[in-house]
């Protein structure tokens, strides 16, 4: 940081506004990336399934709660721990706010773990969150929705993650898929995002991309979230 190249106002402005026409470029690039994502075809879901949550047993269909779109976040919290992942805990902490504004929306969101209830309640009471969290132990939708891997399928290094694309790197992963219910109570697939595709969503991160040293030295650590800590763990 100490030899970056200090310039006049003037200046400053000059390549400020080139950028700018970067940004706008890429601004573009993504809205016809979002037009596209929402033209993607569906796949109906034929499957049940019934989760445990604050108002008992739900289906996925009474999850919607009255909506016809349905973002679930895929928090890896397996069944055997006692805290959630403190990754998917960071994206969590972005949600409070954002859901009373998606519930106008004609959108429902909610986050679902193979940890049984009433761990996902004392986690969730713990970190101060208020959105409905159920989980999905007693049914396969983490293992249909591709977070959920066998110990086996681990050893064995299949390609299982993000579209078969890279290893299942734990027994639960994180992701996010996104629903449909239309007005004769069919559901539908639209949508799944693993990996990196949860960057966007995270507003910390947008932040961190904006000033001069980013996301700090994750390149540099023995993984690139060794720095985080859940929100009441820092120092």
């Amino acid at each position: 940081m100490n030899n970056q190249k200090i310039i006049s106002r003037e200046e400053w402005l000059e390549i400020r506004k080139a950028h700018l026409e970067k940004e706008k470029a890429f601004t573009l690039q993504k809205d016809q990336l979002s037009r596209d994502r929402r033209e993607l075809p569906w796949v109906r879901v034929e499957k049940g399934y019934v989760f445990d949550g604050p108002n008992g047993k739900e289906t996925l269909e009474e999850l919607f709660e009255g909506r016809s779109q349905l973002i679930v976040y895929h928090f890896m919290f397996g069944p055997n721990e006692k805290e959630g992942c403190k990754s998917c805990s960071f994206w969590a902490d972005n949600f409070n706010g954002a859901i009373v504004h998606l519930n106008q929306r004609d959108i429902t969101m909610i986050a679902v773990s193979k940890a049984g209830l009433s761990t996902l309640e004392e986690y969730k009471k713990r970190m101060g969150w208020g959105f409905k969290w159920v989980s999905s132990f007693s049914n396969d939708f983490n293992r249909d929705y591709k977070v959920s891997f066998t110990k086996d399928e681990i050893k064995k290094g299949e390609k299982l993650y993000n579209f078969g694309t890279v290893e299942a790197p734990h027994d639960e992963a994180h992701g996010i898929s996104v629903f449909y219910k239309n007005e004769q109570g069919e559901v539908f697939h639209t949508y799944s995002t693993y990996s990196r595709g949860l960057d966007i969503v995270n507003g910390a991160y947008q932040y961190m991309d904006l000033v001069p040293k980013g996301r700090g030295n994750e390149e540099d650590l023995p993984y690139s979230m060794a720095w985080l800590q859940r929100h009441d763990s820092y120092n």
